[in-house]
Order: C-alpha cells, then sequence, then structure tokens
C-alpha cells in the first residue's frame, strides 16, 4: 500500500491519479499507523510553506514524517519542507536535508514554471533516465546544491531538483506532470527497497 500524505495541501489528487493510471493502489491519509505501515509514503506538495508547514504541526505529522523508515517520496513543496529553513515565511522546517530554501533573485521570470532539464543525475532512483529528458516545474524557492543532491536544474541560476538522504528522496519538479519520463521515476521509486 502506497500512502499520500493529507494535510489539506495541494496536489494530492494528481500524485493519486498518477497511481491510478498506473495501477498502482494508494490512500489519502493522515493515519499515523496507515503512514508508518505503508510500503511507501509520498509527501507531495503545492502551496506556501509556513501555512503548511502550520497544518503539519497541528496534526503531528512534522514529528512523524523523518522517522518513518520506508522510502519516502517528497515532491516540489514537500521538499522543500523536508529541508532545515525556508525563507518563505521564514519557515522551519523537518531538518530531514540540512539545506537551505531560498528564493529565486527577484525578476520578471519568476516563478519557474514549465519544463525544464536536469543533469548531473547521480541516484539509483534516477536510473536510466536521459540527461536530456525535461520535467515540469512550478515553485518561486528553490533547494540549495548540497552532498544530498543527486540531480541538478539551471534557472537562474543551479538548484537541487533532486534529493536523497537514506530512505528520504525528494525532487522539486512534479513526476506526476512530467508524462513518460515522470512515469518512470515515480515506477523507479515504487520499486525501491531498503
Amino acid at each position: 500500500m502506497i500512502a499520500i500524505i493529507k494535510y489539506n495541501g495541494g496536489n494530492v489528487n494528481s500524485v493519486q491519479n498518477a497511481l491510478n493510471r498506473m495501477n498502482t493502489e494508494s490512500v489519502v491519509t493522515d493515519d499515523f499507523e496507515l503512514i508508518r505501515n505503508a510500503d511507501k509514503v509520498i509527501f507531495p506538495g503545492v502551496g506556501e510553506a509556513s501555512s503548511t508547514m502550520k497544518l503539519l504541526k497541528e496534526k503531528g505529522l512534522d514529528l512523524l514524517i523523518p522517522t518513518l523508515k520506508q522510502p519516502v517520496l517528497g515532491i516540489c513543496l514537500g521538499m522543500q519542507l523536508m529541508c532545515q529553513d525556508n525563507e518563505e515565511g521564514n519557515t522551519t522546517g523537518m531538518g530531514i536535508f540540512d539545506i537551505q530554501v531560498k528564493r529565486f533573485p527577484a525578476r520578471d521570470i519568476v516563478p519557474h514554471m514549465g519544463w525544464n532539464t536536469v543533469k548531473d543525475l547521480k541516484s539509483h532512483f534516477l536510473s536510466g533516465i536521459d540527461e536530456s529528458s525535461d520535467f515540469y516545474f512550478v515553485h518561486s524557492y528553490y533547494c540549495e546544491l548540497s552532498d544530498y543532491t543527486t540531480s541538478v536544474c539551471d534557472y537562474i541560476l543551479p538548484f537541487s531538483a533532486s534529493l536523497q538522504k537514506d530512505n528520504f528522496y525528494a525532487t522539486q519538479f512534479h513526476p506526476e506532470k512530467s508524462g513518460k519520463t515522470g512515469n518512470k521515476i515515480l515506477t523507479q521509486f515504487l520499486q525501491l527497497s531498503l
């Protein structure tokens, strides 16, 4: 069973719809036992960091997520909230990745919205993905490059397109909205074992 974390954040339905198209059973839940006992956990997100973190804290999910032992995938804002600090709303995240989340320099080309290429792929999670592949992004804040970076995207400046630490995986792009290549990444996540 795949648990998709429920916290009234955006993008939950599109992730579940992508899994349905892949004939993969999932449940949208905030139940601690269901989440702890799931084979895999997906933590999607679209929205504003501080208000989303407040919702997570109200349900205690901010304390649960870092303790999970199975493969966990954070997507977009989900990835950013797994980091240490976020400039959006001066938000303290869950600290899974010791990374700062910063706002892109103010320009008329923010947010970063649309298709872009990732490079320097270096995780088994991304194996077999062509470096010329495009992924769908929508964000105004970015995760710094770090030792956890498993792929890089250039938009105004280089930033982490994906991260990995132990059983925690994360993508700034939306695999569920990135066509066949995104489906391949979701499939590879679903096949991970610890």
